[in-house]
Protein backbone atom coordinates (compact mmCIF):
# COMPACT_ATOMS: atom_id res chain seq x y z
CA UNK A 1 0.00 0.00 0.00
CA UNK A 2 1.11 3.45 -0.68
CA UNK A 3 0.31 6.12 1.53
CA UNK A 4 1.16 9.70 1.21
CA UNK A 5 -0.29 12.66 2.63
CA UNK A 6 0.53 17.01 2.93
CA UNK A 7 -1.65 19.08 5.23
CA UNK A 8 -1.58 23.08 4.65
CA UNK A 9 -3.49 25.07 6.87
CA UNK A 10 -4.49 29.04 6.42
CA UNK A 11 -5.51 30.14 9.24
CA UNK A 12 -6.65 33.84 8.53
CA UNK A 13 -8.71 32.05 5.70
CA UNK A 14 -9.67 29.23 6.85
CA UNK A 15 -8.81 26.92 4.13
CA UNK A 16 -7.58 23.30 3.81
CA UNK A 17 -5.17 21.73 1.47
CA UNK A 18 -4.26 18.41 1.18
CA UNK A 19 -2.70 16.22 -1.36
CA UNK A 20 -3.22 12.38 -1.06
CA UNK A 21 -2.35 9.34 -3.07
CA UNK A 22 -2.78 5.34 -3.14
CA UNK A 23 -2.51 2.26 -5.04
CA UNK A 24 -5.64 0.73 -3.79
CA UNK A 25 -5.36 -3.18 -3.98
CA UNK A 26 -8.38 -4.13 -5.85
CA UNK A 27 -8.57 -4.73 -9.52
CA UNK A 28 -11.55 -3.32 -10.98
CA UNK A 29 -10.75 0.40 -11.71
CA UNK A 30 -13.89 1.99 -10.95
CA UNK A 31 -13.86 0.78 -7.06
CA UNK A 32 -10.09 1.65 -7.39
CA UNK A 33 -10.96 5.52 -8.34
CA UNK A 34 -13.85 5.25 -5.66
CA UNK A 35 -11.34 4.21 -2.92
CA UNK A 36 -8.78 6.45 -3.42
CA UNK A 37 -10.62 9.84 -3.91
CA UNK A 38 -12.36 8.90 -0.65
CA UNK A 39 -9.13 8.54 1.34
CA UNK A 40 -8.08 11.72 -0.06
CA UNK A 41 -10.74 13.56 1.11
CA UNK A 42 -11.00 12.10 4.06
CA UNK A 43 -7.88 14.27 4.78
CA UNK A 44 -10.30 17.67 4.84
CA UNK A 45 -13.34 15.73 6.70
CA UNK A 46 -10.90 14.65 9.25
CA UNK A 47 -10.05 18.52 9.89
CA UNK A 48 -13.61 19.36 9.99
CA UNK A 49 -13.80 20.67 6.50
CA UNK A 50 -15.94 21.14 3.39
CA UNK A 51 -14.16 19.70 0.09
CA UNK A 52 -14.26 22.78 -2.39
CA UNK A 53 -11.67 21.80 -5.09
CA UNK A 54 -10.23 18.81 -6.11
CA UNK A 55 -6.94 18.41 -8.91
CA UNK A 56 -6.95 14.58 -10.24
CA UNK A 57 -3.27 13.35 -9.48
CA UNK A 58 -2.78 10.21 -11.98
CA UNK A 59 0.41 7.82 -12.53
CA UNK A 60 -0.66 5.61 -15.19
CA UNK A 61 1.58 2.76 -17.18
CA UNK A 62 -0.53 4.12 -20.71
CA UNK A 63 1.86 1.88 -22.72
CA UNK A 64 0.92 -1.66 -20.83
CA UNK A 65 -2.65 -0.62 -19.54
CA UNK A 66 -5.51 0.24 -21.90
CA UNK A 67 -6.72 3.96 -21.36
CA UNK A 68 -10.35 2.55 -20.57
CA UNK A 69 -8.80 1.58 -17.18
CA UNK A 70 -7.64 4.91 -16.41
CA UNK A 71 -11.30 6.51 -17.84
CA UNK A 72 -12.99 3.69 -14.96
CA UNK A 73 -10.23 5.26 -12.71
CA UNK A 74 -11.03 8.84 -13.44
CA UNK A 75 -14.71 8.00 -13.58
CA UNK A 76 -14.70 6.47 -10.14
CA UNK A 77 -13.26 9.45 -8.47
CA UNK A 78 -15.34 11.99 -10.39
CA UNK A 79 -18.20 10.26 -8.90
CA UNK A 80 -16.65 10.64 -5.40
CA UNK A 81 -15.73 14.17 -5.80
CA UNK A 82 -19.57 15.05 -6.81
CA UNK A 83 -20.60 13.00 -3.88
CA UNK A 84 -18.40 15.48 -1.89
CA UNK A 85 -19.94 18.75 -3.35
CA UNK A 86 -16.55 19.67 -3.91
CA UNK A 87 -15.99 20.64 -8.18
CA UNK A 88 -13.23 18.98 -10.58
CA UNK A 89 -10.69 21.98 -11.42
CA UNK A 90 -7.76 19.54 -13.41
CA UNK A 91 -5.12 17.31 -12.49
CA UNK A 92 -1.58 16.16 -13.53
CA UNK A 93 -0.47 12.67 -15.07
CA UNK A 94 2.93 10.62 -15.33
CA UNK A 95 4.04 8.08 -16.34
CA UNK A 96 4.99 5.15 -13.82
CA UNK A 97 5.50 1.50 -13.94
CA UNK A 98 1.92 0.71 -11.98
CA UNK A 99 -1.10 2.65 -11.55
CA UNK A 100 -1.62 5.55 -8.65
CA UNK A 101 -4.55 7.77 -8.13
CA UNK A 102 -5.35 10.29 -5.76
CA UNK A 103 -6.24 14.09 -5.23
CA UNK A 104 -5.13 17.14 -4.60
CA UNK A 105 -8.17 18.71 -2.81
CA UNK A 106 -8.96 22.21 -0.86
CA UNK A 107 -11.12 22.97 1.68
CA UNK A 108 -12.96 25.81 3.52
CA UNK A 109 -13.26 25.76 7.82
CA UNK A 110 -13.97 27.93 10.34
CA UNK A 111 -10.59 28.59 12.10
CA UNK A 112 -11.78 27.75 15.12
CA UNK A 113 -13.55 25.05 14.63
CA UNK A 114 -10.73 23.09 12.80
CA UNK A 115 -10.45 19.89 14.48
CA UNK A 116 -7.09 18.86 15.02
CA UNK A 117 -5.29 15.60 16.12
CA UNK A 118 -3.45 17.63 19.38
CA UNK A 119 -6.54 18.20 21.48
CA UNK A 120 -7.78 14.99 22.91
CA UNK A 121 -8.55 15.76 26.84
CA UNK A 122 -8.28 13.37 29.88
CA UNK A 123 -11.39 11.27 30.60
CA UNK A 124 -12.47 11.55 26.29
CA UNK A 125 -13.88 8.77 25.00
CA UNK A 126 -12.79 7.51 21.64
CA UNK A 127 -14.86 6.84 18.66
CA UNK A 128 -14.60 4.93 15.86
CA UNK A 129 -16.64 4.83 12.75
CA UNK A 130 -15.67 2.24 10.33
CA UNK A 131 -14.24 -1.30 11.21
CA UNK A 132 -10.32 -2.18 10.59
CA UNK A 133 -8.42 -5.12 8.89
CA UNK A 134 -8.39 -4.21 5.52
CA UNK A 135 -4.70 -4.19 5.52
CA UNK A 136 -4.46 -8.12 5.81
CA UNK A 137 -8.21 -8.97 3.35
CA UNK A 138 -6.39 -6.91 0.46
CA UNK A 139 -3.18 -9.26 1.00
CA UNK A 140 -5.41 -12.27 1.24
CA UNK A 141 -7.08 -11.86 -1.62
CA UNK A 142 -3.90 -11.75 -3.91
CA UNK A 143 -2.91 -14.56 -2.24
CA UNK A 144 -6.18 -16.50 -2.83
CA UNK A 145 -6.85 -17.01 0.84
CA UNK A 146 -9.76 -14.66 0.57
CA UNK A 147 -12.50 -14.72 -1.45
CA UNK A 148 -13.11 -11.38 -3.86
CA UNK A 149 -16.53 -11.72 -3.52
CA UNK A 150 -16.83 -11.29 0.13
CA UNK A 151 -14.25 -8.29 -0.10
CA UNK A 152 -16.64 -6.83 -2.71
CA UNK A 153 -19.68 -7.20 -1.38
CA UNK A 154 -18.56 -6.09 2.41
CA UNK A 155 -15.99 -4.22 2.22
CA UNK A 156 -15.00 -2.17 -0.43
CA UNK A 157 -18.51 -0.05 -0.40
CA UNK A 158 -17.42 0.50 3.35
CA UNK A 159 -14.03 1.65 2.72
CA UNK A 160 -15.42 3.37 -0.70
CA UNK A 161 -17.52 5.46 1.17
CA UNK A 162 -17.17 9.15 2.03
CA UNK A 163 -16.64 10.47 5.56
CA UNK A 164 -18.72 13.21 4.96
CA UNK A 165 -21.48 11.84 7.21
CA UNK A 166 -19.35 11.04 9.93
CA UNK A 167 -18.03 14.60 9.55
CA UNK A 168 -22.03 16.05 9.60
CA UNK A 169 -23.01 13.99 12.65
CA UNK A 170 -20.52 15.38 14.91
CA UNK A 171 -21.69 18.53 14.16
CA UNK A 172 -23.07 20.14 17.28
CA UNK A 173 -20.40 18.18 19.64
CA UNK A 174 -17.18 19.38 21.56
CA UNK A 175 -14.97 17.58 19.43
CA UNK A 176 -11.35 17.80 20.68
CA UNK A 177 -9.49 15.59 18.49
CA UNK A 178 -10.01 13.64 15.40
CA UNK A 179 -7.68 11.98 12.99
CA UNK A 180 -8.60 9.19 10.01
CA UNK A 181 -7.04 5.74 10.61
CA UNK A 182 -4.93 4.91 7.43
CA UNK A 183 -1.66 3.41 6.75
CA UNK A 184 -0.44 3.76 10.43
CA UNK A 185 -3.26 1.66 11.63
CA UNK A 186 -5.60 2.56 14.54
CA UNK A 187 -2.43 2.02 16.90
CA UNK A 188 -0.14 4.12 15.33
CA UNK A 189 -2.87 7.24 14.87
CA UNK A 190 -3.87 6.70 18.18
CA UNK A 191 -0.39 7.18 19.50
CA UNK A 192 -0.13 10.46 17.15
CA UNK A 193 -3.59 11.72 18.88
CA UNK A 194 -1.63 10.39 22.15
CA UNK A 195 1.94 12.60 21.29
CA UNK A 196 -0.05 15.58 20.17
CA UNK A 197 -2.02 15.71 23.28
CA UNK A 198 0.80 14.55 25.64
CA UNK A 199 -2.05 11.99 27.25
CA UNK A 200 -2.35 8.59 27.28
CA UNK A 201 -4.83 6.17 25.31
CA UNK A 202 -6.26 2.78 26.14
CA UNK A 203 -8.36 0.87 24.05
CA UNK A 204 -10.55 -2.05 24.56
CA UNK A 205 -9.57 -4.27 22.42
CA UNK A 206 -13.13 -6.30 22.75
CA UNK A 207 -14.62 -3.23 21.52
CA UNK A 208 -12.70 -2.53 18.51
CA UNK A 209 -14.88 -3.35 15.24
CA UNK A 210 -13.45 -5.75 12.70
CA UNK A 211 -14.79 -6.99 9.04
CA UNK A 212 -15.38 -10.53 8.80
CA UNK A 213 -11.87 -13.19 8.26
CA UNK A 214 -9.80 -10.32 9.62
CA UNK A 215 -8.90 -13.13 12.77
CA UNK A 216 -9.08 -16.14 10.71
CA UNK A 217 -6.63 -14.22 7.73
CA UNK A 218 -3.61 -13.68 11.02
CA UNK A 219 -4.43 -17.13 11.86
CA UNK A 220 -3.33 -18.14 8.94
CA UNK A 221 -0.10 -16.43 8.90
CA UNK A 222 -1.35 -13.96 6.16
CA UNK A 223 -0.10 -10.42 7.09
CA UNK A 224 0.74 -7.09 5.57
CA UNK A 225 4.03 -5.16 4.41
CA UNK A 226 3.35 -2.52 6.87
CA UNK A 227 2.76 -4.36 10.30
CA UNK A 228 6.18 -4.92 11.02
CA UNK A 229 6.80 -0.94 10.21
CA UNK A 230 3.83 -0.05 12.67
CA UNK A 231 4.66 -2.45 15.32
CA UNK A 232 8.01 -0.55 15.37
CA UNK A 233 6.69 2.60 15.22
CA UNK A 234 4.91 1.62 18.72
CA UNK A 235 8.16 0.37 20.14
CA UNK A 236 8.58 1.73 24.06
CA UNK A 237 5.48 3.33 23.97
CA UNK A 238 3.03 0.41 24.08
CA UNK A 239 1.49 -1.55 26.83
CA UNK A 240 -0.36 -4.91 25.86
CA UNK A 241 -2.40 -5.93 28.61
CA UNK A 242 -4.88 -8.16 27.35
CA UNK A 243 -4.12 -11.81 26.88
CA UNK A 244 -4.27 -11.62 23.13
CA UNK A 245 -2.59 -14.36 20.73
CA UNK A 246 -0.25 -13.31 18.10
CA UNK A 247 -2.73 -13.40 15.84
CA UNK A 248 -5.30 -10.95 17.95
CA UNK A 249 -1.45 -8.95 18.37
CA UNK A 250 -1.13 -8.54 14.61
CA UNK A 251 -4.26 -7.39 13.54
CA UNK A 252 -3.68 -4.27 15.96
CA UNK A 253 -0.67 -2.96 13.36
CA UNK A 254 -3.09 -3.44 10.52
CA UNK A 255 -2.64 -0.69 7.92
CA UNK A 256 -5.66 0.88 6.55
CA UNK A 257 -7.13 2.30 3.24
CA UNK A 258 -9.40 4.97 3.37
CA UNK A 259 -10.50 4.15 7.56
CA UNK A 260 -13.11 5.68 9.61
CA UNK A 261 -12.64 8.61 12.07
CA UNK A 262 -11.44 8.66 15.34
CA UNK A 263 -12.97 10.92 17.81
CA UNK A 264 -11.74 12.09 21.28
CA UNK A 265 -14.57 14.18 22.77
CA UNK A 266 -16.21 14.39 26.22
CA UNK A 267 -17.51 11.11 27.68
CA UNK A 268 -20.91 12.32 28.51
CA UNK A 269 -21.67 13.08 24.96
CA UNK A 270 -20.16 9.87 23.80
CA UNK A 271 -23.67 7.99 23.27
CA UNK A 272 -25.53 10.73 21.31
CA UNK A 273 -22.89 11.02 18.69
CA UNK A 274 -22.47 7.27 18.57
CA UNK A 275 -26.79 7.69 17.97
CA UNK A 276 -26.07 9.90 15.57
CA UNK A 277 -23.60 8.01 13.62
CA UNK A 278 -25.49 4.95 13.38
CA UNK A 279 -28.62 7.22 12.42
CA UNK A 280 -26.88 7.91 9.53
CA UNK A 281 -25.86 4.69 8.10
CA UNK A 282 -22.58 3.83 10.69
CA UNK A 283 -23.70 1.02 12.23
CA UNK A 284 -20.92 -0.45 13.31
CA UNK A 285 -19.54 2.92 14.61
CA UNK A 286 -18.57 1.84 18.29
CA UNK A 287 -16.81 3.35 21.33
CA UNK A 288 -13.36 1.71 21.49
CA UNK A 289 -11.72 3.20 24.26
CA UNK A 290 -10.61 6.34 26.32
CA UNK A 291 -8.09 9.16 27.41
CA UNK A 292 -6.66 8.82 30.36
CA UNK A 293 -3.89 10.82 32.34
CA UNK A 294 -1.22 13.16 31.52
CA UNK A 295 2.37 12.22 30.95
CA UNK A 296 4.52 10.24 28.49
CA UNK A 297 2.39 9.58 25.13
CA UNK A 298 1.52 6.16 25.49
CA UNK A 299 -1.38 3.57 24.42
CA UNK A 300 -2.53 0.80 26.26
CA UNK A 301 -4.46 -2.48 25.11
CA UNK A 302 -6.81 -3.73 27.85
Amino acid sequence: MDDAGVYLLNEGLGLVNTVDFITPPVDDPYWFGQIAAANSLSDVYCMNGEPVTAMNLVMFPAKVLDLGVLQEILRGGFDKIKEAGACLVGGHSVEDDEPKYGLSVSGRVTPKQIWRNSGAQTGDALILTKPLGTGVLFNAVRGGKFPYGQLEKEVLPVIGSLNKAAREAAQGFEIHACTDVTGFGILGHGLEMAQGAQRNLSFDFTALPWFDGVLEMYKKRQTTGSNKANRKMLEGKLQIQAPLSRAEEEMLFDPQTSGGLLFALPALEAPQLLQRLQASGMTTACRVGEVTEEGAASIQVL
